[in-house]
């Protein structure tokens, strides 16, 4: 089954505040961080950017203070590649990325019991759980807080398991649908509970309320040998790469 990886990337992208076109490119910002992570780029399909496209994204980007960033699948649009790196974008990373259908979607046999946020309080301590299991990558706030509650409110899922103290031990988030597929990420779990299973379990029932929602596929990128290890247990399978480029200058 195909996965339109950056037609999604396009369409997704188009839900944030205040997204907007520059040339060939689709820019997601969002007013409520400055965190590269959430304001980013990424072309149209089969874009073709002049260096004069390329410009003005890097000033669109600047004029608010922020790193010109982009996320996309290199083989979407062969010619944005080589565009990017005459402008002096360098690369931040490569990931592979996996896809899970219902076909192929196994659910674990564990006790670990899922849920979903319902309180305020629910939804900052994932927020507050999750900047802990990236290593403090992004530090929790009510906008990261809230922009959970919105995924959730917005046709996306958010699931979590609780600590013993009623907190939270684990969790992830799932976007809504677009071009038939959705996007799995931030798997986060706390160092003291690792090794029983919740990874594997929020990720199948993300995986799974999202299929019940109307996608046909939901895909997801992993950091390493481990995680792609949990990942392929319930059924994610690779699907293609994706870059990240970003310009320093």
């Amino acid at each position: 089954m195909h996965t339109d990886v950056q037609s999604f990337a396009v369409a997704h992208l188009l839900r944030r505040p205040a997204a907007c076109r520059v040339g060939g490119f689709v820019v997601g910002f969002d007013p409520t961080t400055t965190s590269p992570y959430v304001n980013y780029a990424t072309p149209v399909p089969g874009a073709e950017p002049t260096d004069a496209d390329v410009a003005d994204l890097i000033a669109a980007f600047r004029t608010r203070g922020l790193l010109p960033r982009l996320e996309f699948a290199p083989d979407s649009a062969p010619a944005v590649e080589p565009a990017l790196r005459r402008a002096g974008f360098t690369t931040e990373a490569v990931h592979e990325y996996l896809v899970c259908t219902p076909a192929t979607l196994t659910v674990p046999g564990t006790r670990v019991r899922v849920q979903a946020p319902v309180t305020d309080e629910d939804y900052v301590a994932i927020d507050t759980a999750l900047s802990e299991a990236f290593g403090g990558e992004w530090a929790p706030s009510p906008e990261g807080a809230a922009r959970l509650r919105r995924t959730e409110e917005g046709g996306g899922a958010v699931r979590f398991v609780r600590a013993e103290d009623g907190s939270c031990a684990g969790g992830a988030l799932c976007s809504a649908p677009a071009e038939g597929t959705a996007e799995l990420a931030g798997v986060g779990t706390l160092p003291g509970h690792r090794g029983r299973g919740i990874a594997a379990a929020v990720t199948a029932a993300l995986a799974e309320t999202l299929f019940a929602r109307g996608a046909r596929t939901v895909w997801l990128e992993y950091s390493g040998a481990g995680s792609r290890r949990v990942y392929e247990r319930v059924g994610f399978r690779p699907g293609g790469t994706r870059m990240y480029l970003r310009h320093e200058g």
